[in-house]
């Protein structure tokens, strides 16, 4: 066996840390600003009876992140209920959506930013399935991109407009090399 230099775990452990911290909450900042464009009734709207409108996704995000964190991880009680999220149809103001989520990141974050390297293995059950901790919060960061990705769509379509997330990616724009994609 050659003399491989292995990384310290506790480095790649802190990177996985801040790196799934740091995407959350690029995402939300996203969904946060399509929420500040959106009226009410866009917020609400449904493009037939088989869609979600932006409020049920932001509902269903929170109930997300708080079973698989809060409860799966944190060791909380369960109290997701998940049918509700999808059949809501209004009554939720964008505001109070947006403190919503914004509170819900506040948990799951300080969650995340404080399990110590060796939870990371540890299996734990959210919503039925046993899954290391490392593979709970890599399905929340890419379910939570996955919905912001639909969130993002819908006001574009909405309100017809670029939201510039990418624009520092413009061919003659330097800045580019300094954002994360």
């Amino acid at each position: 066996m050659s003399n491989v230099n292995l990384p310290d775990l506790s480095a790649v452990h802190q990177a996985f840390i801040r790196t799934a911290a740091s995407r959350l909450r690029q995402q939300e900042a996203r969904i946060l600003d399509c929420l500040s464009r959106l009226s009410d009734d866009q917020i609400w709207a449904r493009g037939n009876p088989n869609s979600n409108s932006v409020g049920n996704l932001v509902l269903h995000l929170i109930g997300n992140l708080g079973q698989w964190v809060i409860a799966g991880v944190g060791g909380e009680p369960d109290a997701r209920d998940r049918d509700s999220e999808f059949n809501t149809q209004s009554g939720i103001s964008s505001a109070e959506l947006a403190i919503r989520l914004h509170s819900r990141l506040d948990e799951v974050v300080r969650i995340v930013e404080t399990l110590p390297a060796e939870r990371l293995l540890e299996s734990v059950t959210p919503q039925g399935y046993t899954l290391p901790v490392m593979e709970v919060i890599t399905h929340i960061t890419e379910h939570f991109y996955h919905h912001g990705g639909q969130i993002i769509l819908l006001t574009k379509l909405y309100l017809d407009v670029d939201l510039a997330y990418y624009r520092h990616l413009a061919k003659n724009n330097i800045a580019h090399v300094k954002k994360i994609p």
